[in-house]
Parts: C-alpha cells; structure tokens; sequence
C-alpha cells in the first residue's frame, strides 16, 4: 500500500490509472482530511516533521468518480485514513440491459428501477428548486411524461400541504407496464392517475391540458423525435401559461454509482455535445414563446421555464 505525503494530484492520478490497470482494487493511506480546517487542496502542512499535501474528501472522492471507481474507507486513524478505489463494473449498468422483452427495459425487474434518484443530493436538491421555481403549490393539472415508478411525484408530495395535494391532478404515463403498475401501488389517490402508453400517441389518451409538463431523462431516448415532440407538447399539452421542467440527463449509472457526464456513442470519455445542443433548442424555442428560462442541476441539467406573458 502506498503512502501519500507531498505527491501532487498530477503524479497520484498517474499512478492511481496504472495501478488500475491491473487490479481490481487499489489501497492508499492519505493525509486525514479532517487535520485542520479552512486549508485548500494543494496547501502544504508539517506534521511528525514530514510535509504532507492537503486534499479533502471531496477531492478524493472526485478523483474516485474520474477513474470509474467506488471510494471504500478502509482504516481511520487520527492523523491519516487508508482509502480503496474499488473499480466500477461498468457492464452492471442500466445502459447495458438486454431485457426488452414487453418494453420493460425500464420496468420492475430492470436495473434502472432499483435507481432511486431521489436519494442523489444533486438530483434531489436541484428538482427540489425547480419545483419552488415554478410554483408547484399553485399547480393543479401536472402531467408527468416517463414517470416510471413516479419518483418525481414523491417530492412534490412531500413538498406541499396535505390540502394542496388533493386540489391537484396528477397524471404520469410511462412505456413499462410493471413500472406503472407499481406506481398505482405507489399512490393509491383518486388524483394520481397513471397510463401505460406510448408517448409517441399521446393523442390516443385525450389528455387534458396540463400546467405544469415535468418531463426527467425521458424526451431524448432513442425511440423519440426530440424536437418535434417537445413542440407538440408545449403547443397541444400545456396551457398558455403553464410551467415546463425538463431533466436532461448527464451522467451514467454504473454499478452503484451516479457518475457525473453524458456518454456519447463512439467516445470512450464523456462528451456533452448533444446534451447541450439539445438544451439550447429547448431554451431557444421557449423564450421565443415568451417564457422565462432557468438551466440549475449537476448530474442532471434542469431547464425550467415560466410563462412571463
């Protein structure tokens, strides 16, 4: 196991990506972050007459999450913690999962479902404001597109009073059958309806103009024409002054782990081209509409607009 003293970040992220190329798991013993307060990444600091490098756990868990590894403490002692990069089995991953079958690749038994996104502080914080942003306690008719097992309506259940909630309508419609179902389980309420339809006939439902469209990870898979869909839901789904949350997925999930950046095919390393292209259309398109746009968010990039008519 290899000692970290004054080694700076260039020379222990080399030796971190040669030794993971041959092992599983990697064992380090570092400075412990909680040595002193206020000190910087980089400050350097004596301590039993030896120069040490000041990183925090923030740090060591970034450089965890660029080499696709889990950070494990191993050891905590006063002055220093042995930590593991454990590597990322990246075929364990949603991204990679066969079952099809019945369009349930998102459904009950899928990896995906075991995800809760609402657990992620970067999820949930950022969804949080966008929710605050837009209102939520004046909407009354929320249509939620890819609602999988209806995670997104947790929060705004959470967030406003049991009064509120009952004088809303909220409807989430999904390709899964077995997700669906679930969700029924889930909100068992009058005012929580839930469709296993195809968003791509959404005119078959007859749905009711919504003022609040939330929309998370959903509008970009492949099945869907992007634009032309997200214009046909802002001109014949939403009111004229209604509310639009749009969650633009950048990250991966793999093994376990949320890991920051969209992957593009053909790059072996995160390339965000297309995410933000599509962003940009969206921010574009609904300012023209005479709405007031906001992009917040991390691991997911939250578009959120307002009518200003």
């Amino acid at each position: 196991m290899k000692k970290i003293t004054n080694e700076n970040m260039f020379e222990i992220v080399l030796y971190l990506e040669n030794e993971l190329k041959n092992f599983n798991e990697v064992d380090i013993e570092i400075l412990n972050p909680n040595i002193k307060d206020n000190i910087y990444a980089g400050e350097r600091l004596q301590l039993n007459n030896q120069e040490f490098i000041y990183r925090s756990y923030k740090s060591w868990s970034d450089l965890a999450e660029i080499l696709f590894c889990k950070l494990l403490i191993i050891k905590l002692d006063e002055n220093s913690v042995q930590i593991r990069f454990q590597k990322l089995n990246k075929i364990d991953s949603f991204h990679n999962d066969v079952n099809d079958e019945r369009n349930e690749k998102y459904g009950e038994d899928s990896i995906f479902f075991r995800i809760n996104k609402n657990e992620e502080p970067s999820f949930l914080y950022a969804y949080m404001n966008t929710l605050k942003n837009v209102k939520i306690e004046e909407k009354r008719n929320i249509l939620n597109l890819g609602i999988n097992k209806a995670d997104e309506f947790e929060i705004i259940k959470n967030l406003v009073d049991k009064d509120c909630l009952n004088q809303m309508n909220l409807v989430g419609i999904d390709y899964s059958s077995s997700a669906i179902e679930f969700a029924r389980n889930r909100f068992p309420h009058e005012n929580f309806i839930f469709y296993n339809h195809d968003i791509n006939k959404l005119e078959e439902l007859n749905l009711k103009k919504c003022d609040l469209l939330i929309s998370i990870g959903t509008l970009q898979s492949s099945g869907l024409n992007f634009k032309l869909l997200f214009m046909d839901l802002i001109q014949n789904y939403l009111e004229d002054k209604g509310s639009i949350i749009l969650g633009f997925p950048n990250c991966r999930w793999i093994n376990g782990e949320m890991i920051y950046g969209a992957k593009a095919a053909n790059y072996s390393y995160s390339e965000q081209s297309v995410l933000y292209k599509d962003v940009y259309f969206c921010k574009k398109y609904l300012q023209q509409k005479k709405y007031r746009v906001t992009l917040t968010g991390k691991n997911y990039l939250f578009l959120t607009a307002t009518s200003i008519k």
